[in-house]
């Protein structure tokens, strides 16, 4: 009598004998472990496969249905998974026994029906992801048969389990299965699918994700394909705001998810800014969420952070502006005859609304050191200014103003027109609230002028009257000078 019925647990022996025997063991513990240790090899896997070891092993899995075998059941899942890492042999024989059936039983009846936030069990739901991770890497038919069985129910059911160990094997299956352009993907951008990745999204949001796979997923459903705007919107509870892409101001205007899945959006963007091609679709998309999101400037206290700041709202409008910062960044380096992003995002009012809130703000603080002490010599005060709701605000409005000047005659001639070439120009200047601020303000100002024979005139030709001197300015060979009308800071060079 083995310790398998010790414990009250039935296993027929036709089952055990397999496994005493390959593993040289006389405990079913033991032999699992050993048989575990044994297919980490290729040699280990390939023997192990000859004696149809993985059969037997999804017959005891189907044997262990009680509460007590919860840790045989995970060593059996982790068997499985060595089994079927890289073994073609192992990986057919898992899909002709319908492991794929045993292991979705197996993780229904064990890990999700019965109280699902053990850790345990969570442990038994991520090895048999893992497990179905490796049998997806077969083939077409292998991701299919994992595909087929999961889809939608059983994928839904396992993403709203709120665990970091859970999230990264999901994101694994699901990927691996979509890959490439088949109907598997469409249906993952489908409205099934999309719920089953907005419930990925709120797990990492929570729980936090620690794999490239969720990154994986988000790049290829967001940035590669056009799933952004529906995934973001699918992410806002309709009791909180209805329509996310028709925003009303309000007080809450965003969740929390929905800034968490912009800023890995814009970390995703940033890590490959020089291997990706960005659609219209997702930049339209960005642009409308920034429109909506740009509200909170107008109710904000000065912030002493940068992102995420942990308002929903401000790191949505701070998300917003970094990932059109490098969308713009990106359609600079664009290949010729390829669509032009800028020019769409333009047209549709980028610059004017940027250019809008930039002059709203108050002025970068050496600047504002230089206007107060213009009005104590005058005695009079400036009208209230916008202030910046996360460090880094102005330097980011400043980088995407300066990367749609790049080499864009129309961006430049635009920039004048609207008055904003003294504006950029003040914002050559160092500002403890906006890190690198004058090193974007110089590349933008270079942006504006290079090969722009209006605007380097209007430069030259800036008369302004009264003027008050801060050494930090001088410095830099720069010089603060107050419109007497307007009481509005300028900045210009001395030189």
């Amino acid at each position: 009598m083995d310790d398998a019925t010790l414990s009250g647990i039935c296993v027929p022996k036709n089952i055990l004998q397999p496994l005493f025997n390959a593993s040289n063991s006389s405990t079913l513990e033991e032999s699992l472990t050993r048989l575990i240790e044994t297919a980490r090899g290729t040699d280990g896997r390939s023997d192990l496969a000859s004696k149809n070891i993985l059969t037997t092993v999804l017959q005891l899995c189907q044997s262990l249905s009680c509460p007590s075998s919860h840790h045989l059941v995970l060593l059996s899942l982790k068997l499985i998974r060595n089994l079927c890492a890289g073994e073609i042999i192992n990986q057919n024989t898992f899909i002709e026994q319908d492991g794929v059936g045993v292991v979705a039983n197996v993780l229904s009846s064990i890990a999700i029906a019965s109280d699902s936030n053990s850790s345990s069990n969570y442990g038994i739901v991520r090895m048999g992801l893992q497990l179905l991770g490796n049998v997806s890497l077969a083939g077409e038919e292998h991701r299919c048969a994992v595909w087929h069985r999961f889809f939608p129910l059983e994928f839904i059911e396992i993403s709203r389990l709120r665990s970091r160990e859970i999230c990264d094997p999901l994101s694994m299956v699901i990927y691996t299965c979509s890959k490439g352009k088949n109907r598997l993907f469409a249906q993952i951008c489908s409205d099934q699918g999309l719920a089953i990745l907005s419930e990925i999204v709120k797990t990492a949001s929570a729980a936090g994700f620690e794999e490239d796979w969720l990154k994986l997923l988000l790049s290829r459903i967001c940035l590669e394909e056009s799933q952004f705007a529906p995934l973001f919107s699918t992410l806002c509870p309709m009791g909180v705001s209805g329509n996310c892409n028709d925003v009303k101001p309000r007080v809450d205007l965003f969740v929390p998810e929905q800034a968490f899945l912009l800023s890995i959006v814009s970390e995703i963007l940033n890590e490959r800014i020089e291997d990706i091609t960005i659609s219209s679709d997702f930049a339209s998309s960005v642009l409308r969420i920034l429109k909506s999101a740009i509200v909170v400037v107008d109710s904000v206290t000065r912030q002493q952070s940068g992102l995420p700041t942990g308002s929903s709202d401000i790191d949505v409008l701070g998300y917003s502006l970094t990932i059109l910062r490098d969308i713009c960044a990106i359609d600079g380096l664009k290949q010729e005859g390829s669509v032009d992003i800028v020019d769409s995002l333009v047209s549709s009012g980028l610059l004017e609304l940027l250019l809008n809130i930039l002059d709203d703000l108050e002025p970068p603080s050496i600047i504002r050191k230089a206007f107060n002490q213009g009005e104590n010599k005058e005695g009079t005060t400036s009208n209230a200014r916008n202030l910046c709701p996360y460090k880094g605000f102005r330097r980011d409005i400043v980088a995407i103003i300066g990367n749609c000047a790049y080499r864009r005659k129309r961006v430049q001639d635009l920039i004048r027109q609207k008055n904003g070439i003294l504006l950029m120009l003040q914002q050559c200047v160092t500002d403890k609230d906006n890190p690198f601020l004058r090193e974007w303000g110089i590349w933008s100002a270079r942006n504006l002028l290079e090969g722009n024979v209006e605007n380097q005139c209007v430069v030259s030709e800036l008369e302004l009257q009264g003027s008050v001197d801060v050494p930090e300015l001088t410095g830099l060979g720069l010089r603060v000078e107050v419109d007497q009308k307007t009481r509005r800071a300028k900045l210009v060079n001395v030189s």
